[in-house]
């Protein structure tokens, strides 16, 4: 992305303005989907249970609603993540963000990984969900990001993502670069995970990123308003 074209509305539409807590009150939710209003964000990232909360709350909004699936650690079945792939889309979410089985990635077990992305996109492509798979590379040698960066874009994944953010090490340029590398102009990359200012979004959307995970949208905002 050329971030020195970059405008208000086209820095906005990259963001995914995450929510992922586990505490909070309805009035924080209430304040979150408000602010992605605000700024016209491209959706609300959150956990399954607040997907209907948002979903009412951004109704008549361009914002989308997007679940977090198998979070933060990924280490449910195949048969747990379709089953929460299908009740939030059940009840309004329209993007889905998947980690992986990164232990089985590790082990050599990328089979697994065949199943899992294939059969997210399976349930979701039909609907037009967006589908996004989180590799969770703090842990992964560049050799088995790369591996699973092939297996998404075999399945046809709308997105790779680095990472959940909830890990010891979050997004970096040389893993954007990557993958996006690794995918080709086509598909999406998602960087999430320590994104917390202007500087390292611009960072990330100049090394391949189009869509940017994190809590911190209002104020990577407002500093781009500053600036402008």
């Amino acid at each position: 992305m050329d971030v020195a074209s970059l405008t208000e509305k086209t820095l906005a539409g990259t963001i995914d303005y995450a929510y992922l807590k586990a505490n909070g009150t309805h009035g924080d939710i209430e304040q979150h989907c408000a602010e992605a209003v605000q700024y016209k964000f491209a959706m609300v990232a959150v956990n399954p249970a607040e997907v209907e909360t948002c979903v009412a709350l951004l109704k008549g909004s361009q914002v989308r609603v997007g679940a977090a699936i198998g979070f933060p650690l990924g280490q449910t079945t195949l048969a747990v993540k379709l089953y929460e792939i299908q009740d939030a889309i059940q009840r309004g979410a329209v993007e889905m963000d998947m980690v992986i089985n990164v232990r089985a990635v590790i082990a050599g077990k990328l089979e697994l990984t065949h199943q899992e992305i294939s059969q997210m996109v399976k349930v979701c492509r039909p609907l037009r969900v967006t589908t996004k798979v989180i590799l969770e590379t703090y842990y992964l040698t560049d050799a088995e990001k790369r591996a699973v960066c092939r297996v998404a874009l075999e399945e046809g994944v709308d997105f790779v993502k680095t990472t959940t953010g909830t890990g010891p090490g979050g997004a970096t340029i040389e893993d954007v670069r990557l993958m996006r590398q690794e995918v080709g102009p086509k598909m999406g990359v998602k960087a999430a995970g320590g994104i917390r200012n202007l500087e390292s979004a611009l960072a990330m959307l100049g090394a391949g990123a189009n869509r940017l995970g994190t809590s911190s949208g209002v104020k990577i905002m407002q500093e781009f308003l500053a600036r402008k």
